[in-house]
């Protein structure tokens, strides 16, 4: 069975970034000189992630706005801070 491996590093240049990969991937494929099975992308930073959609500018721009407003408590790019939580996280029953 062949296999390949590949890692990708970043340094973005701003908190938060969409970064289109599906090029590289498809060198990777290709110089690997597989021809069939399946390819793991995966995100190796607690703070990274990965999506799989259309390559379309309004969908990236929604997702990095939705991001922005989903930060209790940090302030945005704008200098507005989303309140915190007002009631506490569940605990387990002991």
């Amino acid at each position: 069975m062949k296999s390949h491996t590949h890692y990708l590093w970043f340094n973005t240049k701003q908190r938060q970034e969409i970064i289109d990969i599906t090029d590289t991937v498809a060198g990777e494929v290709e110089k690997s000189g597989v021809r069939e099975g399946l390819v793991l992308v995966s995100a190796m930073h607690i703070s990274a992630s990965v999506f799989v959609n259309d390559h379309e500018s309004g969908l990236w721009h929604d997702i990095l706005a939705w991001l922005e407003g989903s930060r209790p408590g940090i302030p945005s790019a704008t200098g507005t801070t989303k309140p915190g939580r007002t009631t506490p996280p569940p605990t387990s029953a002991a």
